[in-house]
């Protein structure tokens, strides 16, 4: 008897798994026939039969974005037959990088950036001699953060960017995988290279583009020590001949004094502070035809006088002239074919009233003031991501500036370099 049921009961149950198998076919087979709706020109979101139909909420579309790792990788050989120069304490001229003698390293640069939609980041490191004079207003002394800043998009017309960035003002930059030249000039400098803030980017529209921003004093790039700010503008056109833009710069660079600071530094000095920094710099470039190219750069910085202490609680305002730098550079470049050009930097630089303080760049003469002009004359060689830059340099200052190999003091600097540059 048991048995029988037992049978009964298995009969039943495969009864039922054939009733329920037979079900599904036959509803899989219709729904394999009903048309679908195409989502390739429209998401299904924006049909109404299809929201109602389905009880899963449907996905959010990703943003589109992307990553990327770029940079370059920089050495150079240079001689300046034994010239020296007593006031940077080096073998080169007084601007920055490629100063070195004999065999020498530049920098290592690594571009991280992320771009999506909206929102992205740029962070930028460097290592090397060429990198640490770079980023050298750094608090802890990492000196390796060369640009960290991240961005949004309010539209397609304005853009925040936030964090530490490479200079707007100028023709040069940092980075040798953007420069034609592979030595600096006198304006690039001794005007900014970094700062540390909020900066707004405008597309006007038919090539016009601007920029406002405020941030701490130039070069000061973790933190703001000194509790001022300093505000910076650019306004600009470009085409697909080149562009002109016209930069800007003002406020106070080393903060104010008050009556109840030390009125003496650790050398028992009276304390002094500078007042605000204004400086206006125009920079273009065009080609002028298929082979030619022609770029200019024009740079006015001035600083007023500020503070000073007295006496001990006695602080006023100091009667001292305001002192400044200025300076003009042309920039004629000659194609010849896709891997090579040659290329003519002509620089005038002058600096009144110790404009640099306790850091002159060269001797000045009674009145505070000095000038300098320099040749540098560029080839660059391509050789795939490779360029090759020979390049021969002369500064001639109005004072004897340096010594020659002899001991002798003499106002004119010769300089031999070789670089390459890897830009990947």
């Amino acid at each position: 008897m048991n048995d029988y049921k037992t049978q009964q009961k298995t009969m039943k149950t495969l009864k039922l798994y054939g009733l329920f198998l037979t079900t599904f076919l036959i509803s899989a087979g219709a729904f394999a026939q009903a048309p679908v709706a195409s989502t390739a020109t429209e998401p299904v979101a924006a049909t109404p039969a299809a929201t109602t139909t389905t009880t899963e909420e449907p996905e959010e579309k990703k943003e589109d974005a992307t990553f990327s790792l770029s940079g370059s990788v920089d050495v150079y050989a240079r001689t300046s037959f034994g010239t020296s120069n007593p006031y940077m304490g080096s073998f080169g001229p007084s601007t920055s990088f490629a100063d070195l003698k004999g065999f020498s390293l530049g920098m290592v640069n690594l571009i991280a950036s992320y771009q999506g939609e909206k929102a992205g980041f740029t962070a930028d490191v460097v290592f090397g001699p060429r990198g640490k004079a770079a980023v050298f207003g750094t608090a802890t002394g990492q000196a390796i953060i060369n640009q960290m800043f991240v961005y949004y998009k309010l539209g397609d017309k304005v853009t925040l960017n936030m964090g530490q960035f490479n200079t707007f003002l100028g023709y040069e930059v940092i980075s040798p995988a953007v420069n034609f030249h592979y030595s600096t000039s006198y304006m690039f400098s001794w005007g900014p290279f970094n700062h540390t803030g909020l900066r707004a980017d405008f597309d006007l529209g038919g090539g016009m583009v601007a920029k406002l921003a405020v941030m701490n004093p130039t070069d000061i790039v973790e933190f703001n020590p000194v509790n001022t700010y300093t505000l910076g503008g650019q306004i600009g056109h470009t085409s697909d001949a080149g562009g002109i833009w016209f930069n800007f710069l003002y406020g106070d660079q080393d903060g104010n004094l008050a009556e109840d600071d030390a009125a003496f530094d650790d050398d028992g000095n009276l304390i002094s502070s500078r007042g605000s920094l204004f400086q206006a710099d125009i920079t273009t470039g065009y080609n002028l035809g298929e082979t030619f190219y022609l770029g200019f750069n024009g740079t006015y910085q001035t600083i007023a006088a500020g503070q000073q202490f007295v006496a001990e609680g006695d602080l006023q305002d100091s009667d001292a002239d305001a002192s400044s730098f200025y300076g003009v550079a042309i920039y004629p470049k000659l194609t010849l074919s896709e891997t090579f050009a040659i290329g003519l930097r002509a620089e005038q630089f002058i600096t009144t009233k110790n404009h640099f303080g306790g850091l002159p760049l060269m001797t000045v003469d009674s009145d505070g003031k000095s000038s300098v002009t320099a040749l540098t004359l560029s080839a660059n060689i391509k050789k795939g991501a490779l360029t090759i830059i020979p390049e021969a340099r002369i500064d001639a200052t109005s004072d004897d500036s340096f010594y020659d190999k002899d001991g002798k003091a003499t106002d004119s600097m010769t300089s031999l370099t070789l670089a390459a540059v890897y830009k990947f």
